[in-house]
């Protein structure tokens, strides 16, 4: 039998709505008490003096991008894994463009086999279509069978709305989750940065803001057609921050998420030209970020995604409109949301979690975990005053490809709890 107890440990529960200091036995991996103080224990049980630690539900990455299979340079499963403990994450949700991509029962099936005794759990986002321009749909019914695919994503543009509506009729009665992005290629040409005036300033072809509302916009409307259930992804803009309020008014089945990352940088931080933040969508202005960030708080915006996207020192390596769009965050996105949004003020701690644990597991049709009496572990410790280093040798990605890179941070995991 194993027997841990953290003593006046700040437990945050967003299922609960608890934050507050106490006591939390955990027995052969459940949760048997959690009191104010709990004085009766076995007497071979591992007491943790956890005053000043912050204990919450395991983090829920809606989704993110895996090296292995086809890029194992960038990142591997194993790499993956630590990467995401070292981050509080114990649900990770893969983007099928591995290579080969995530598109057939095959690949499934091998994936289920190497990743069987992982110690965080992998479910896979299966390809709406294949092809080099995804003009074909996928077996979606074959694929929604498999126990590990969570639901369906490109994680792309599907710019063709005859397409996308007879994937939304098939994908209907197959009840699944469908995730998709809102972009027109067309209106973003080669846009690398958020068209205005910074963007002139800086000398770097903008995208528009209408490249993703103009997407979004056809998308809903396909939704409200159809009526199929579809969660939107990488919300970036205060307008589509204002179409998805509009359309959850409406009563259409969508929810969103934005990425960490655009909840803290705007376009003023595209000033070093780091091919780090060379992202898609790219950053927004001001505006954008506090709409985001608004949006999050009041749950017009559902979650927080990571969208962790490793490149090798020699991809990023480049200029920064030559870069591949995407980085690294597993590792980085707890605390600093924290450092930012709660310890300013801004945020409650459990207006956080819920972004970055709770919701995320609704928005996939999952069962969210809890700090509870008689529930099985999912959790992590999580220290907000720990001060520690961003370099290649700390961090447990492959890759290094974040602009926050050599710098100092305050805040992390301690430990992870996981029973599978």
């Amino acid at each position: 039998m194993k027997s841990e107890l953290l003593q006046q440990v700040r437990v945050i529960d967003p299922v609960s709505s608890t934050d507050r200091v106490a006591d939390v036995l955990v027995i052969d991996g459940v949760i048997q008490a959690l009191q104010e103080t709990i004085a009766d224990y076995p007497t071979d049980t591992q007491v943790c003096n956890c005053r000043g630690l912050v204990l919450g539900p395991g983090l829920v990455d809606l989704y993110s991008h895996s090296g292995e299979p086809g890029f194992e340079e960038r990142e591997t499963w194993r790499s993956l894994q630590a990467c995401a403990t070292a981050g509080g994450f114990t649900r990770l949700h893969i983007l099928p463009d591995t290579m080969p991509a995530i598109d057939n029962v095959s690949v499934v099936t091998r994936l289920q086999q190497k990743l069987a005794t992982a110690t965080v759990k992998f479910n896979f986002w299966a390809a709406l279509t294949v092809g080099a321009k995804g003009q074909q749909m996928t077996e979606l019914a074959e694929l929604a069978a498999e126990p590990n695919i969570v639901g369906f994503a490109d994680g792309r543009a599907i710019e063709n709305l005859a397409l996308l509506r007879r994937l939304l009729e098939y994908i209907k009665p197959i009840n699944k989750p469908v995730a998709l992005w809102a972009s027109d290629a067309q209106l973003a040409g080669n846009g690398v940065m958020r068209e205005g005036t910074q963007s002139i300033c800086l000398g770097l072809p903008g995208n528009p803001a209408i490249a993703e509302t103009a997407a979004l916009a056809a998308i809903l409307e396909v939704v409200a057609a159809i009526g199929t259930p579809v969660h939107i992804m990488r919300i970036s803009t205060a307008r589509g921050v204002e179409l998805i309020q509009a359309a959850k008014a409406q009563g259409l089945p969508v929810t969103a998420s934005t990425t960490w990352m655009h909840l803290l940088l705007d376009t003023q931080a595209l000033k070093s030209y780091s091919p780090s933040l060379r992202l898609e969508p790219p950053l927004g202005n001001t505006n954008d970020v506090q709409a985001l960030r608004q949006g999050v708080r009041l749950g017009i915006i559902d979650a927080i995604a990571v969208d962790h996207t490793p490149y090798t020192y020699e991809e990023k390596t480049v200029a920064f409109a030559e870069a591949p769009a995407g980085a690294i965050g597993l590792e980085l996105a707890l605390p600093l949301l924290w450092h930012n949004l709660v310890e300013t003020g801004e945020w409650s701690a459990i207006e956080l979690w819920r972004s970055l644990s709770t919701y995320p597991s609704q928005c996939l049709k999952q069962s969210p975990s809890t700090i509870s009496p008689h529930s099985s572990v999912e959790m992590v410790l999580f220290d907000p005053h720990e001060t520690w280093q961003v370099h290649m040798h700390t961090l447990k990605s492959l890759s290094s490809n974040t602009p926050w890179l050599g710098q100092t941070l305050r805040g992390r995991i301690v430990q992870t709890w996981y029973e599978t």
